[in-house]
């Protein structure tokens, strides 16, 4: 498509709109109920399978994916060791957009950031893209990096995308935003302050998704394995005594209340649930003690 016929306008001109089904870009990211941010490509397949079953084979819902960055950096072995960034980034990207055919997304954003600009609070391009983009989607629902992550590059983004919903006016802001896990679970959450997303419905399709991201596998980190294996083990320690309700759960943490009040400090809202964990373990240890 022709760069004056976009709907989005991007800062940086190697970004990109993929729609797997051919759909004008308009058209593509105006339909979307549900989209993803993420900071690298697999991360969305890894975070956000929620809103990806919940829009799969449907004409009335459409899930979308935002991967911010280029993926230069990520490990690399095997088939892929001496591969340079600038390979690396060609082949993640093509990776993401089969995950985007496999899934069926709507739509495909690909920003192509390096990470340090991401990091970097100052540099606002990050943020008027993401606006642009959710101007463009208004989606129901956004799924992110959950704001306790230990990836810098994975909170860095969360950070924008509170900050580009809270430029938007009112009525342009999704009606709920989730954290999801990647780099941290969330199973230190209290029961209380858990979203559970049961995604035990179509594990081929899980495990596709997965299993697109050649790069990251054979290149020496079983993402595929690990994501799995962390849903197994969500839905089954979730409740100590009750049988298990699904096979597979993701973990979010509910950051709608960061949008719906602007002037709220981040650091404050994610200190609280850190403190109500804390409550937890040692009013159970001093309840217990002897």
């Amino acid at each position: 498509m022709k760069e004056q016929e976009r709907k989005v306008k991007f800062n940086r001109h190697s970004a990109e709109i993929f729609v797997p089904d051919g759909a004008s870009e308009k058209a593509a990211l105006a339909r979307s109920t549900h989209l993803a941010i993420a900071a690298h490509q697999d991360d969305i397949e890894i975070m956000a399978y929620d809103g990806i079953l919940k829009c799969f084979r449907r004409d009335d819902r459409w899930f979308s994916g935002v991967v911010v960055t280029n993926g230069s950096a990520s490990p690399r072995e095997d088939l892929y060791a001496d591969y340079t960034d600038e390979e690396m980034q060609r082949v993640r990207r093509k990776e993401q957009k089969k995950a985007a055919i496999v899934g069926e997304y709507g739509a495909q954003v690909l920003l192509d950031y390096p990470s340090s600009v991401v990091k970097d609070g100052a540099n606002e391009a990050p943020i008027d893209d993401l606006v642009a983009i959710l101007q463009a989607t208004s989606s129901a629902l956004v799924y992110t990096h959950n704001p306790a992550d230990k990836h810098d590059t994975h909170v860095a983004v969360v950070l924008r995308v509170i900050e580009a919903i809270r430029r938007l006016a009112p009525e342009e802001r999704p009606e709920r935003v989730y954290g999801c896990e990647v780099w941290r679970s969330l199973d230190w959450l209290v029961d209380a302050d858990k979203v559970t997303f049961d995604c035990s419905p179509h594990e081929n399709l899980q495990a596709a998704l997965l299993g697109v991201f050649d790069s990251q596998i054979a290149g020496g980190k079983r993402y595929d394995l690990a994501t799995m294996g962390r849903r197994r083990a969500n839905a089954t320690y979730y409740a100590s005594h009750e049988t298990d309700i699904a096979t597979g759960m993701i973990f979010g943490l509910d950051l709608t209340p960061l949008i719906e009040d602007p002037e709220r400090d981040v650091l404050d809202f994610v200190r609280a649930f850190v403190e109500r964990f804390e409550e937890d373990v040692t009013d159970r240890l001093a309840r217990l003690g002897a």
